[in-house]
């Protein structure tokens, strides 16, 4: 099997509550920047990274896949997956301008289409090719219903609701100007939905260390299961400290785009919860090292979704050390198998491939020039 074209693309898909915002991003529509890989057989292997919308860096990512990446598998066998990424990683002038950022989110999208063709050529769902478990329990916690900019009888209302539909844990974005009125929503949330129900909490990078300190040592009294991206992301030293200076644990790790990024929070004690995002790290090759890595240190595996929630579904049942995943179901019409829960589970692929493939009217519902 050898590739012979690379089709790129970029799909902007409306969020699901027509405007969403955390303590620094605004957002509209989900940015969907990929790459068909196209063979000399019968299969096409589908993978993407995830923005927040803008054109003009998205037509950067889609541009890096199209003109340095693409010319590098052309010819190649997309089965040789290691070695591929090894070649797309290691070119020298690619190398020399980005190892995070752009040119690894467009190197995650190709990576991800290369598994993707491996696993169909395999006749495998991803996890089962990747060795793993597809019996096991994989729970989804609910994150699109915390949102910052929705008023706190919003955020209790759908917190409810999606305990009612069957979520064992939701995910409340906080970082505001005054972090009383965090504790305040955070309060209503955690009576709305009762002790037995998990409650994160995620800063998107807000803080410095003094606030993370003062609001983290809140959270205990709300039995908050983790407390994701207090600071700045590439900051070690401060995550460490706050992590001896809470009881809440750390949860990090969709803005590391490297191994070597998440070893460095890992081995100075400044994660509990890993969260490595296969559309930033590298694609599925790295994230199953993190994870690795994770597993190595006792620490449990929750990859972030966000974008990404098919291959997500396919990771974790592919990996013991993980057993949850992130829900935002913005992208299910994409997909001829979008990633599906029911009762709170995550139910378990069966077609063969990563769950990456796009329906035929994707594009033309969603793309963009």
């Amino acid at each position: 099997m050898r590739i012979t074209r690379v089709e790129t693309f970029i799909l902007h898909v409306p969020v699901t509550n027509q405007q969403i915002a955390d303590s620094t991003h605004q957002v509209t529509h989900w940015g969907v920047v990929g790459a068909v890989l196209r063979t000399d057989t019968m299969w096409s292997g589908y993978g993407y990274t995830g923005t927040h919308g803008h054109l003009a860096t998205d037509r950067l990512i889609r541009d890096c896949i199209g003109e340095a990446l693409a010319p590098l598998v052309l010819g190649e066998d997309p089965r040789d997956t290691g070695l591929l990424w090894q070649k797309l990683y290691h070119t020298p002038s690619i190398r020399w301008v980005g190892r995070a950022g752009i040119v690894q989110m467009a190197l995650s999208a190709v990576e991800i289409a290369l598994w993707d063709l491996k696993a169909k050529a395999a006749e495998m769902p991803l996890w089962k090719l990747l060795g793993g478990d597809g019996g096991k329990p994989v729970e989804a916690y609910n994150t699109d219903g915390g949102w910052l900019n929705w008023s706190r009888q919003q955020l209790v209302d759908c917190a409810r609701a999606a305990v009612d539909e069957g979520f064992r844990g939701v995910k409340l974005k906080i970082g505001s100007p005054d972090p009383r009125d965090d504790l305040d929503r955070l309060a209503a949330v955690r009576e709305a939905i009762g002790p037995s129900v998990k409650l994160m909490v995620d800063a998107n990078g807000r803080w410095d260390l003094p606030a993370a300190i003062r609001v983290g040592r809140h959270l205990a009294e709300y039995d908050v299961y983790w407390f994701e991206e207090p600071m700045w992301f590439d900051d070690v030293g401060s995550h460490a400290v706050l992590a001896r200076s809470i009881a809440t644990p750390i949860a990090l790790g969709e803005q590391q785009y490297s191994l070597d990024a998440m070893r460095s929070f890992i081995e100075a004690g400044a994660v509990h919860f890993v969260q490595p995002d296969p559309t930033r790290i590298g694609g599925i090759g790295p994230w199953m090292q993190a994870a690795d890595l994770a597993l190595a240190h006792r620490l449990p595996v929750v990859g972030h979704a966000g974008d990404m929630m098919q291959v997500n579904v396919q990771l974790a049942f592919a990996h013991p050390a993980s057993a949850m995943v992130e829900y935002i179901p913005w992208l299910r019409t994409c997909f001829e198998e979008p990633a599906t829960q029911e009762g709170g589970f995550m139910k378990c692929p069966q077609v063969p491939g990563a769950g990456t493939t796009l329906r035929h009217d994707a594009i033309e519902r969603f793309g963009v020039a």
